[in-house]
């Protein structure tokens, strides 16, 4: 059996011919391209690119933008059996070029501007031994190649087995160094056949993707890819305008993307009275709030359906939850500081709660299997689940444990499954608070504090050691006229609501908390914490009596 996704989208391509496979900006101009156009391009690509030098097995680090050359250049890699590198340009230089060193790239195909980058910062680039620049120049010399009709042009094929390594994706880094996850094509094919079967894509679907590499899945199930005018890297900048005009344009029928995006387009939607075509929206890679969910299903048909799917770089999608339950079930419990909850396990996904451990845990013997309604780490396994990081072994081993031939990955948060087989997230692990009272996760104590009218959003974090840390609830404010004492009295009454916020009784306001460059939404809660210790001293504090005293800082 041949697991390439790029032999997949090939025969899909046989299928479906002259149908409009993708459509994008090229030289500011709106094109498209036919399924036929497409994979005759992916050949030419991969015959340049083999005349090149490039090798099965090469580490091929691609910086392209999202377009014709990306999609075609990505089949390409994988029909040649290179190894295609991904990283996100959204997460700084510094990542960025740290990510690069770490992963050993032998080759390197960009933007003329990412290969004047990978001069001026050689060291990163030092396994690098071919340039190719996406321009062109590469164009030119397989213009005779990329032609259909051409004599010389030759179909590339590399039949892929289920554990043979087919991209490096990096981690975001929201709890630490972002580490390169190896995607072999086997998790890519089971990927497609989730995504296929779980939520009905494929052939008469027009897709607009926020995730570029998700236009990949699309094209291969036989769906129409719209391309956005947008950076997806910096999703919460998107233009609304641009992004709906192109949805409605072309009666774009299913998205995937980040929550950021859809914030701000169902404001710009539902300021306009604008509905919108599409039919179904997967929402990932951030929180998704019931708020949200609300306000995204008045702007789509009655009969659309939103999805929020649960799951890692490591693994992905774990489970998934449809926007009805959300809004009707889950959210005011969420509310209530029950956690948020991101629906059942997809099919094939073994999904359970462990009792949590900082260590190493080397295989499934060592682990203590939770009841449900019982908070823990989350572990997960089935076909979708990563097994190593690029050169990172001993990352590896914390994260994997050996069950047999097979391994679960270790998704570093809190949650529990309810009665109804259920997942709550409750929070990184990372993020814990761990006080003489117990251990606090994150998300249930800081939806308390976000029910108040004033705070835009609240952050919980420890000061001191571990297992005697002061719980501290950091807010921004929604407004500038703030009466802090009385602020800070309302978030303690708040506080002695719920059995699990009883003990919180210091607050400070934060004028902007820092979050990630992506989503906007992902708190940097470690860079707060280290804040906040600056201005609670955890000896005096520990000293105070009764309720103690608030403290605010801007």
């Amino acid at each position: 059996m041949d697991f390439n996704i790029a032999g997949t989208f090939r025969d899909t391509a046989a299928r479906l011919g002259d149908s409009i496979a993708l459509i994008a900006l090229e030289n500011k101009q709106w094109r498209q391209w036919t399924f036929a156009e497409l994979s005759s391009n992916c050949d030419g690509f991969a015959a340049v690119l083999a005349e090149q030098g490039v090798r099965r097995g090469d580490r091929v680090m691609l910086m392209v933008r999202p377009s014709m050359a990306f999609f075609c250049l990505t089949f390409a890699l994988f029909q040649l059996g290179a190894v295609v590198i991904l990283i996100d340009p959204g997460m700084g230089y510094r990542n960025l070029l740290r990510c690069i060193g770490s992963v050993r790239p032998d080759v390197l195909i960009g933007i003329p501007q990412a290969i004047i980058f990978s001069r001026i910062f050689s060291r990163p680039f030092a396994s690098v031994r071919k340039r190719l620049s996406v321009g062109r120049s590469l164009l030119a010399i397989g213009a005779a190649v990329l032609d259909p009709a051409s004599e010389n042009r030759t179909a590339i094929g590399y039949q892929a087995e289920k554990d043979d390594l087919a991209a490096i994706i990096f981690t975001t880094g929201s709890t630490g160094p972002p580490k390169g996850v190896e995607y072999t094509h086997g998790i890519f094919h089971a990927q497609l056949r989730l995504i296929r079967d779980f939520y009905g894509i494929g052939a008469g679907d027009i897709d607009q993707p926020g995730f570029p590499l998700f236009g990949l899945f699309s094209a291969a199930l036989g769906a129409r890819a719209v391309i956005p005018d947008m950076d997806p890297s910096r999703p919460a900048q998107v233009d609304p305008a641009r992004f709906v005009q192109t949805l409605m344009t072309h009666q774009v029928t299913y998205s995937f993307g980040s929550p950021a995006i859809w914030n701000v387009v169902s404001r710009y939607c539902s300021d306009l009275n604008i509905v919108l075509p599409v039919k179904k929206i997967l929402m990932a890679g951030a929180p998704v709030s019931g708020e949200l969910v609300a306000r995204v299903q008045k702007i789509m048909p009655v009969d659309g359906r939103i999805f929020t799917p649960y799951g890692a770089t490591e693994s992905l999608p774990v489970t998934s939850i449809e926007g009805r339950e959300i809004v009707d079930e889950t959210w005011p419990l969420t509310q209530a500081g029950k956690g948020v909850c991101v629906g059942r396990a997809l099919p094939e996904i073994d999904l359970r709660i462990i009792k949590a451990t900082e260590g190493r845990l080397s295989s499934w013997s060592e682990a203590e299997e939770l009841p449900v309604n019982t908070v823990g780490e989350i572990v997960v396994r089935g076909p979708i689940v990563t097994r190593a990081y690029a050169f990172r072994k001993s990352a590896t081993r914390l994260a994997k444990i050996t069950d047999g031939t097979q391994l679960w990955h270790r998704m570093g948060d809190a949650g529990y499954l309810d009665d109804q087989q259920r997942l709550w997230f409750c929070g990184r692990l990372a993020h814990r608070v761990k006080t003489v009272h117990g251990v606090l996760d994150t998300i249930p104590c800081e939806a308390i504090f976000n029910r108040h009218p004033e705070v835009r959003r609240a952050a919980l974090v420890g000061v001191g050691r571990a297992g005697q840390q002061i719980p501290v609830i950091l807010v921004e404010v929604s407004g500038k006229g703030v009466r802090r004492e009385q602020l800070f009295a309302e978030l303690r009454e708040l506080a002695l609501s719920c059995s699990h916020t009883k003990y919180i009784e210091h607050f400070l306001i934060h004028r902007c908390f820092p979050v990630d460059i992506r989503h906007n939404a992902k708190i940097f809660r470690e860079q707060l914490a280290v804040w906040a210790a600056k201005r609670i001293s955890p000896p005096d504090v520990q000293q105070r009596s009764g309720r103690g005293r608030e403290v605010s800082e801007t």
